[in-house]
């Protein structure tokens, strides 16, 4: 290493005192009881227990479908936790200090270290309580990817023109339903592939597509009443207007799926919150 970089010299040789430490005090081969998972024993089971014993809190609105993904995905897990409510319009300190690059809810705090965004929360917890339920996301790693592939779809093409449905942004309602018309035949196909046949996305049992997919359920219904247009069709999607029917019926999931007429009731508390904080701005 050149000595005209004194700062990395010593970086170097206090990273090769510490490996001497390190392998210094390595059991011996033989005695792998004392070695760390990677190395052929076993930390799991202690570390699932400390993961279930530190409070889980999250952090969110009830109305919000990346919200209640989240609280469905700790159901399945039977991980108990504490829901904070945002009030509507606002944005608590406990949020923004726990989200400070999007400032956006779910929130998931996890022993008090915060969590962020509904897709990685998913995948947190199903590693961080991988002892507890069913596993979520599929353990093939092509399987995988592809609802990882389908749950972004949802995302990308289903929020938007729903917004626009609801009237939380401008924009041509019948363009809007035919958006998401077209994003659901869509899915309808990606159900086919992923289910093989079984009752949902994941197989025998709910996992992440079905989670994801399905916290939009309640807005699809929403979106309908308030516009007037059709959203979930059972007859261009009968695969899927199907599936979500068995998906709501899910003990898991029950009233994290807020009822149609009681999100339509919210989008107006919203939209009226939100004019009154704009017009308070200087």
């Amino acid at each position: 290493m050149d000595p005209t970089t004194p700062a990395a010299l010593r970086w170097r040789r206090s990273v090769s005192d510490a490996v001497d430490g390190v392998v210094s005090n390595l059991p011996a081969p033989e005695d792998k009881s004392k070695l760390p998972l990677v190395y052929g024993g076993s930390t799991k089971p202690a570390a699932a227990a400390a993961a279930m014993s530190e409070p889980v809190v999250v952090v969110g609105g009830w109305a919000s479908p990346f919200v209640s993904r989240v609280c469905i995905a700790l159901r399945l897990k039977g991980v108990e936790y504490e829901f904070l409510q945002e009030a509507v319009g606002r944005k608590s300190e406990l949020l923004l200090r726990s989200n400070p690059v999007y400032k956006k809810m779910p929130v998931l705090l996890h022993g008090g270290r915060p969590v962020c965004e509904s897709l990685v929360i998913l995948q947190y917890v199903d590693e961080a309580f991988s002892a507890a339920g069913k596993p979520i996301l599929p353990a093939d790693p092509y399987h995988c990817a592809v609802h990882r592939f389908w749950a972004e779809y949802a995302d990308s093409k289903l929020h938007s023109p729903l917004r626009t449905l609801r009237g939380m942004v401008g924009g041509d309602k019948a363009h809007a339903a035919e958006q998401v018309s077209a994003a659901l035949r869509q899915l309808e196909e990606a159900f086919v592939e992923c289910s093989c046949g079984k009752p949902y996305f994941g197989g025998d049992d709910v996992g992440f597509l079905d989670i994801v997919v399905g916290s939009y359920i309640g807005w699809f219904g929403a979106a309908e009443r308030i516009a007037g247009l059709p959203v979930l069709d059972e007859v261009r999607t009968p695969r899927l207007a199907a599936w979500a029917v068995r998906f709501c019926a899910h003990e898991a999931v029950g009233d994290l799926v807020p009822d149609a007429a009681r999100l339509v009731e919210f989008g107006e508390v919203l939209r009226a919150a939100l004019a009154a904080n704009a017009s308070s701005r200087p």
